[in-house]
């Protein structure tokens, strides 16, 4: 298992990517015996690994009054059904996210790798009224990380979802 790069710990395709992305760098491996070896000037392109995000994907744990997933009917292919709320899956495949799933690691990490831009599932900007359309307590405190991202300089694209006499009228404007 990767565990390293260069004294950088890898969690996941971005982190690889970001860490092995210049000259020959010396990798930490975590070999089954648990013994840590280290191997230097490796070729990052060389490895391989089980799944691309090189581990699973972030669930989304809201419960929107407009989810689509929630309105599809029974009997779709199974992963159609998945609720994904992935912020590397917003910058590799244009996926949107709400800002809710993510750690103080990954705002970090989107900050400091630049990654943009960020898809993200507005819907409003008052956080009692967010909160209450994804269901979700914490979904106003995302607003708090939709302007850390933006003082940093990082690409956003937004989309909301209209629902009448909800967020739009008074509240859209």
């Amino acid at each position: 298992m990767l565990v390293s790069v260069n004294g950088d710990e890898i969690l996941d395709v971005l982190d690889y990517d970001f860490y092995t992305g210049g000259g020959k760098p010396e990798a930490e491996i975590k070999k089954a015996d648990g013994k840590v070896v280290k191997i230097k000037g490796f070729n990052g392109s060389d490895l391989k690994f089980g799944t691309y995000l090189m581990d699973s994907q972030k669930c989304c744990g809201n419960k929107c009054i407009f989810c689509f997933i929630d309105q599809m009917p029974k009997g779709c292919r199974e992963s159609l059904y998945f609720k994904d709320d992935d912020s590397r899956l917003s910058f590799l495949f244009g996926n949107y996210i709400t800002l809710c799933s993510l750690t103080e690691r990954d705002i970090g990490r989107i900050i400091k790798m630049r990654i943009s831009p960020v898809n993200i599932s507005v819907h409003t900007m008052s956080r009692g009224l967010r909160s209450e359309m994804m269901g979700n307590p914490r979904a106003g405190d995302a607003l708090e990380i939709l302007n850390r991202v933006y003082g940093a300089d990082i690409k956003m694209n937004a989309q909301l979802v209209l629902c009448p006499g909800i967020n739009d009228g008074k509240e859209l404007e």
